[in-house]
């Protein structure tokens, strides 16, 4: 499939997946099975060591380190044999790296959804919403806006699914792709765990990285890289 199919594919399926999500019930279904409704809490404490640590200071860092490696890399051994065999997929995943997530947290800033311990189902003060609908005027002066819609934290895992384009041979893509699905889909379960992220705010941050990832493998192909 070439890349503009992909591309439209993806933006199809996460349109979909948006209105799915929107009028159907499985987040709550889901999230229902990380909270003990008799404590009023998380199975999982937001703090709990090594998982914070390890699936959210640790892993943010990992990956950061993971981007400045290949950049650096570009920068300084940008006449190397093997920098100049995979630059253009090195140039994807840094690119990856930076707008997966700055876009995943723009729309943050401006969608005003709940993350599950906002909502009135779990003790919180947002009623259940669809990223289309809007609250009543009230309601938005005498509630702060809140950032949980589509999964920020995830997406930095999800960047990595630009490894695809890294490798060359077929066995070594889906390699990248099975790391940047786990990568991904760990920082993300941890997140509906803990009760910041609802299944869909993962789904949607997946799909949306793939699309961005997509992009850039497109705009790059188009340059004498």
């Amino acid at each position: 499939m070439t890349l503009n199919k992909q591309i439209i594919l993806t933006a199809l399926v996460l349109l979909f997946s948006i209105i799915f999500f929107g009028i159907s019930d499985v987040d709550i279904a889901l999230q229902d099975l990380f909270y003990n409704f008799q404590t009023n809490k998380w199975i999982l404490s937001p703090y709990a060591e090594p998982y914070h640590f390890l699936l959210y200071y640790g892993i943010k860092r990992l990956l950061i380190a993971i981007a400045v490696m290949f950049l650096l890399a570009l920068i300084f051994f940008r006449k190397s044999k093997i920098v100049r065999e995979y630059r253009k997929g090195m140039v994807i995943l840094v690119l990856s790296a930076i707008f997966v997530p700055a876009i995943a947290s723009g729309l943050k800033s401006q969608t005003n959804m709940p993350c599950p311990r906002d909502e009135v189902h779990y003790g919180g003060l947002y009623p259940r919403t669809a990223v289309w609908q809007s609250y009543d005027k009230e309601f938005k002066l005498t509630h702060h806006k809140t950032k949980c819609w589509p999964a920020g934290h995830a997406s930095g895992g999800f960047a990595l699914l630009s490894l695809f384009f890294l490798f060359k041979k077929r066995g070594n893509k889906k390699i990248g792709l099975a790391i940047g699905l786990s990568v991904g889909w760990a920082m993300g379960l941890y997140k509906m765990i803990i009760g910041d992220h609802f299944l869909s705010h993962t789904v949607i941050t997946m799909i949306l990285a793939w699309l961005i990832i997509l992009i850039i493998a497109k705009l790059i192909n188009l340059t004498k890289l």
